[in-house]
């Protein structure tokens, strides 16, 4: 069985170098990206996905599947050393030929998934592919990773123990569409990915909180059953719409949607709207399903897993900035909202939904249960003062509780009248995991303590 395995995986790669060596005739950036548009879209692929790279000045980068160079010299402008390594060799000597230049550069016929291509051990800074993976299989992916962990550095920032027998993995520090695909195409299936080599016992911090506890994968499906196909925020489809009409959007404007979650209010923005959508988050797991859903529904929404606290954007870049329910997690929200108001062009607006305190003392209980959460919550006046604080003005401050309570008491009594076929679908502790939080979360709004707050704003 091993053996047919073997053979059929051998077979494989001997299609795929046919392929590719019939297709690197025309050694032509139109044929290598197999796109009669290609030189288009390459001035607006190249850049975006350079400009995602950690800086690799005087660093050895290698890039696998270099082809006839669209990044080879690029990287060779900066890095210490460059290996461009494809497996044509016509292609390879295509590279050579128009950057063989760069003396920092190196160009090697291999192929990526043979175990005789090799690489000292912790002898990278970088490894860059564009384009690659998708032609390999899973088991030859999850191979080249291995030797990957391996041929790459370990930094210091990586860990605290610098002692022999740890073990290292990559951890995935991003992903995100290329926005070059989803402008041109509405396509979001050219997905970038960038992993860091890290420690495997390393602490990622508040993202392996919300991916690992908060937003399981099974939890962010629990979720939408709740909300509704698409949405994991109170209310689904029903309150994005309300608010969404607040906004008075127009066709060609551009939306940041802060903690997009799966992607459902981004979807009705762009369908019914004819708006771009750049749909942030910080899990891992909502960016995932969010892109799943993406596909084949051209549309122009690009999603990224992004912390906005330190994400960077260029000033006057959106004329709507949404958030629903997701800066209760923020701990320094004033900095945020200076940083929402940079990123609005004039005349721009800001809504957010999220959840808010009572302005008195919170009882023991709540205490625990915002510690246990993580969340830095405020009253509404306060939240609508730090907007203002920030800049904007025509700040409008509504305590939404008394809807929050029907939202939630309709989605609970659904939850309770349809319980055989959520049991059926997940459990009966995701069940009843459900139907508590909901319970408690009337409990805390019905007696004011937790409050649900809307917020409008504009920039002059």
């Amino acid at each position: 069985m091993a053996a047919n395995l073997g053979a059929m995986e051998t077979t494989e790669r001997e299609v795929q170098k046919s392929y590719w060596t019939e297709h690197s005739k025309d050694l032509t950036v139109e044929a290598m990206m197999l796109d009669s548009r290609a030189s288009d879209l390459d001035k607006e692929e190249r850049p975006e996905v350079l400009s995602l790279l950690p800086s690799y000045k005087g660093k050895s980068v290698l890039e696998l599947g270099a082809g006839i160079g669209r990044f080879t010299g690029e990287l060779a402008k900066e890095a210490g050393h460059v290996i461009a390594l494809d497996f044509i060799e016509s292609v390879v000597k295509k590279n050579e030929s128009v950057n063989g230049h760069f003396k920092n550069a190196s160009f090697v016929c291999a192929d990526v998934t043979s175990p005789d291509t090799k690489f000292e051990e912790e002898s990278l800074d970088l490894i860059f592919s564009n384009w690659l993976l998708m032609y390999l299989s899973d088991k030859e992916v999850e191979e080249l990773a291995e030797r990957m962990v391996k041929w790459l550095k370990v930094f210091k920032e990586c860990y605290s123990v610098d002692a022999y027998g740890n073990s290292f993995e990559l951890s995935l520090d991003t992903c995100k569409c290329i926005g070059a695909y989803v402008r041109n195409k509405k396509n979001q299936n050219q997905i970038c990915w960038i992993w860091q080599k890290v420690n495997s016992t390393s602490d990622r911090g508040f993202q392996r909180f919300l991916d690992n506890v908060q937003y399981k994968s099974n939890g962010i499906l629990r979720y939408e059953r709740v909300f509704g196909e698409g949405f994991v925020s109170t209310g689904g489809i029903e309150t994005t719409r309300e608010f969404v009409k607040k906004l008075d959007l127009k066709s060609g404007q551009k939306v940041l949607d802060v903690g997009c979650g799966i992607g459902g209010g981004d979807f009705y923005m762009a369908d019914n709207f004819d708006v771009d959508v750049v749909g942030i988050d910080l899990s891992i797991n909502m960016v995932s399903f969010a892109i799943e859903r993406a596909i084949g529904r051209k549309c122009s929404v690009e999603f990224e897993v992004a912390d906005c606290t330190k994400k960077v954007y260029s000033a006057n870049s959106f004329d709507v900035i949404y958030s629903r329910d997701t800066i209760l997690h923020i701990q320094d929200k004033p900095a945020l909202f200076r940083r929402f108001f940079e990123w609005l062009k004039p005349g721009g607006r800001v809504l957010i939904s999220d959840y808010c305190k009572n302005a008195g003392p919170p009882s023991e209980e709540f205490v625990e249960y915002i510690k246990q959460r993580g969340y830095d919550l405020h009253d509404v006046e306060a939240y609508g003062k730090m907007l203002e604080d920030a800049g904007f003005i025509d700040v409008k401050a509504e305590d939404r509780t008394d809807q929050f309570l029907e939202v939630l008491q309709r989605e609970l009594d659904e939850v309770e009248k349809d319980k055989e076929a959520f049991v059926h679908d997940f459990s009966e502790e995701d069940y009843n995991d459900i139907v508590n939080g909901w319970k408690a979360k009337l409990r805390r709004s019905s007696v004011g303590e937790q409050r649900w707050g809307l917020f409008i704003a504009r920039k002059k």
